[in-house]
């Protein structure tokens, strides 16, 4: 009977080729029992001697017997699925799995999950820039290459699966290391002036939704924030405003779901002005639980306000901007105003001050210049 080879094992030859190859077993097939070779290459026996002790060492603990019962995509379905899923919100979850379904999967989906280069990826990368969007007839107008944020979060999704495969002795590396990612192009903040306001609220006014723009550039909630406000969550009597849930569109439903990180669970104070407002809110709606309730007396759709603030707009003979922009119209005004960046990011619900300051640099930027030329000023009349 011949001598099963040990896992690490190896040994070295010349190949006819004239060049030097190591070869070493890294594991035995669960079905067959037999060895599982792996091999490395080089001009010089020397040359081969070391690489060969490197990749024994790397390899030392994988269960590669173990690690063939995995394709990249049956991988990637065991992490989202136990892995993924308790971390994320059931929104990111949805998205996450239609990014395995329809373009992991179709591409990279077959290749054993031991055998995943980083130009496999590179070269995924790149069809999906140049052409990945799925073909459905809502994405006709919108160009054929997937957006470079998307690319990258689907890389980010490849990299956790394979960390985790590192940590389950499936594989040695992670090839996500070293992939060249597109650049993310930000689109352009866009704000509402004063004069642009006073337009707006008219309008806003003569449609009958003043009462839900107006709170929201009085606080800069996320559009789901929002909708997901209950007349529990206002205090009157002590003119606070608690954020604790999001209203989001999944598989077609308007639902509920957790906020966006833990510091957009947050207490808000309301200025006098934001308080009669509520109150007038709470005579329109009467009874509903919701502050901001649809005509069937559930919470109200992100679509539906996005629809209304084009309308109301369009009506003001205003430029269009998103409904995210309403958001950096508050935070904008607030640090053109003298408020801190500190107090603006705690207000957002950002997950660090640093962030806010990155976010709104160039309004920070003409602040810094204002107090410049003040002190500038105060100390010309001091000399």
């Amino acid at each position: 009977m011949p001598k099963r080879r040990a896992n690490g094992e190896g040994n070295i030859r010349k190949r006819k080729d004239g060049r030097w190859e190591g070869r070493y077993t890294v594991g035995h097939d669960p079905e067959t029992g037999k060895a599982i070779i792996k091999n490395v290459l080089g001009k010089t026996q020397a040359e081969v001697k070391e690489k060969l002790k490197k990749a024994i060492e790397e390899n030392v603990g994988i269960d590669y017997g173990r690690a063939r019962n995995y394709t990249v995509g049956t991988w990637l379905e065991v992490w989202l699925e136990n892995y993924a899923k308790i971390k994320l919100r059931p929104s990111t979850f949805k998205t996450s799995q239609g990014f395995l379904k329809n373009h992991i999967k179709p591409q990279i989906g077959s290749i054993p999950l031991a055998d995943l280069t980083s130009l496999d990826l590179q070269r995924f990368y790149k069809h999906l820039l140049d052409g990945g969007r799925v073909d459905r007839i809502e994405a006709k107008k919108k160009p054929k290459g997937l957006a470079p944020k998307t690319v990258r979060n689907i890389h980010q999704m490849i990299c956790s699966a394979y960390n985790l495969a590192i940590e389950q002795c499936l594989v040695t590396k992670n090839p996500t290391q070293g992939c060249a990612l597109p650049k993310v192009e930000h689109k352009e903040m866009k704000t509402l002036t004063a004069d642009q306001l006073s337009t707006f609220f008219q309008e806003a006014k003569d449609s009958g939704v003043y009462e839900l723009y107006y709170l929201d550039l009085a606080t800069g909630l996320r559009r789901g924030e929002l909708l997901g406000l209950r007349w529990t969550d206002v205090d009157f009597q002590h003119g606070i405003l608690k954020i604790q849930r999001a209203i989001s569109r999944q598989n077609g439903k308007v639902v509920e779901a957790p906020l966006k990180t833990k510091n957009a669970y947050r207490t808000l104070p309301l200025s006098a002005d934001a308080i009669d407002v509520l109150k007038a809110q709470k005579n329109k709606v009467g009874s509903s639980e919701w502050v901001f309730p649809s005509p069937t007396g559930g919470p109200m759709s992100s679509d539906s306000v996005l629809h209304m603030l084009q309308r109301v707009l369009k009506r003001a003979g205003l430029p269009r901007i998103r409904f995210h922009d309403l958001r950096h119209t508050f935070a904008t005004m607030a640090l053109q105003n003298g408020v801190d960046v500190k107090t603006v990011s705690s207000m957002l619900g950002h997950y660090s001050a640093g962030f806010t300051l990155d976010t709104y640099a160039h309004v920070t930027t003409d602040a810094q210049l204002k107090a410049a030329q003040t002190m500038g000023s105060i100390l010309s009349r001091a000399v």
